[in-house]
């Protein structure tokens, strides 16, 4: 039960997050009037709030009740979502916008650290899968109901959907104070590696999520994480993933589509609701099938399916008359990849964390891709302007690849003999 309030709760908070984040772009820019320069500056600001918070979120998972950090980071995600109701002024929008990308982000890792205490280690991936649907769900339905709803011609046009938001947040809060209440019973705690089938070699270098081995410094902690190999291996994939399709969803594709591809707006809305159809669609069929097989060889899959993808794309440029079927047909591919990407990446590094650091293990991760998807509009913007298209589909197919290198460096390193726990846990006090 506790699992299916926090995948519920997982959903009702994105289903707010959808409400916001179609339209808050175009409504900083023109319908407020504060131009394309500041509503670019409130999503950096929103992605920097977000990069802070993941390694606080998840250094403090690890230190206190990960369910008092994830209700007080959603608290947090909710005041700065219903702060955008009353931001007259370019300031009040700016902040308001980063706060609400802190409360988002730093509930994150303490999610997880929730899921790895409360579920079983068989049925893991299972939960992650079944909360990155309702996520998905949640973000399609909220961007849809707020078509409706939300006014881009008004100064006060955005109010409902910045209060769904807000409201959102909090039931999503509330939801999880019920899952964290005693009467559940005593959670099933982690076994460091076991969900995953990586080899009798990952419990060497796991942990306990929810018994920390001492308090170590954020230094400390840092050393750690970086002593270990396959933690090594699963930052760069966890960047390159980032990078390789993440970083271009809601920018880089969009952009590609129109000045190259040259299709209608109609087609990039049609894409993201086929991307978000078939995760619904095909989720849990995926982790049935891939039950049996390893983190690092699913993630090698996702790598090579968003290669694929991207070719596909570059395909998409040289017959002009398919470029919209191929560009749906390209979204609908790389949601294949997700489907494999999401159940496995958070319990795999989890399983890789030293002992006691798991919360902020996970946060340093989420900070990683966070900050590197950032870097993705950056990085559309000034190849795609200089007219270089070729060049852009060339260096994510590049990306993409580098991915597949890191998982099967990551597959090797797991199935080699490992050092004695204790030596990882020396890393904390060396």
């Amino acid at each position: 039960m506790r699992a299916r309030l926090l995948i519920l709760a997982s959903a009702i908070a994105m289903l707010g997050w959808g409400t916001v984040l179609p339209y808050q772009y175009a409504y900083a820019a023109d319908t407020r009037g504060w131009g394309a320069l500041l509503a670019a500056a409130a999503s950096s600001l929103f992605s920097v709030g977000a990069l802070l918070a993941a390694p606080v979120g998840g250094r403090l998972a690890d230190r206190v009740s990960p369910v008092l950090v994830a209700v007080g980071a959603k608290v947090i995600a909710a005041a700065g979502a219903a702060s955008l109701i009353w931001a007259d002024s370019p300031t009040a929008f700016l902040v308001g916008m980063f706060v609400f990308g802190l409360g988002i982000t730093a509930a994150n890792p303490a999610q997880s650290v929730l899921v790895l205490q409360w579920v079983g280690g068989h049925d893991r991936r299972k939960v992650f899968a079944w909360q990155f649907t309702g996520q998905a769900l949640g973000m399609a339905v909220g961007a849809f109901a707020a078509g409706y709803v939300v006014d881009l011609d008004r100064a006060d046009g955005m109010w409902p959907a910045f209060a769904t938001a807000g409201g959102g947040f909090l039931v999503s809060a509330a939801l999880l104070l019920v899952a964290g209440m005693a009467r559940w019973g005593a959670a099933p705690g982690v076994d460091a590696g076991a969900e995953l089938g990586v080899g009798s070699g990952t419990a060497a270098v796991g942990g306990a999520a929810h018994e920390p081995v001492r308090q170590a410094s954020p230094r400390e902690a840092l050393r750690a994480i970086w002593a270990i190999p396959a933690l090594r291996w699963t930052a760069l994939i966890t960047v390159t993933l980032a990078l390789g399709f993440y970083a271009q969803f809601e920018s880089g594709l969009p952009a590609y589509a129109l000045t190259v591809l040259h299709v209608d707006e109609t087609t990039i809305g049609l894409a993201a609701a086929v991307n978000c159809v078939v995760i619904i669609a095909l989720q849990m069929l995926v982790v049935r099938l891939t039950a049996n097989r390893s983190g690092a060889t699913l993630l090698m899959g996702v790598g090579l399916i968003w290669t694929v993808s991207w070719l596909v794309l570059a395909a998409s440029a040289l017959a002009p008359q398919l470029a919209a079927v191929l560009f749906v047909t390209t979204f609908g591919i790389f949601a294949v990849g997700e489907t494999m990407y999401a159940p496995v990446l958070n319990p795999l590094t989890a399983s890789l964390a030293p002992s006691g650091l798991v919360g902020t293990t996970l946060g340093m991760f989420t900070a990683l891709q966070t900050g590197f998807s950032a870097v993705g509009p950056l990085v559309a913007g000034v190849i795609l302007g200089a007219g270089l298209g070729s060049l852009f589909i060339g260096l994510h197919v590049a990306i993409s690849l580098l991915a597949v290198f890191g998982a099967w460096r990551l597959r090797a390193t797991l199935k080699a003999p490992v050092a004695a726990p204790r030596a990882v846990e020396a890393q904390l006090v060396a």
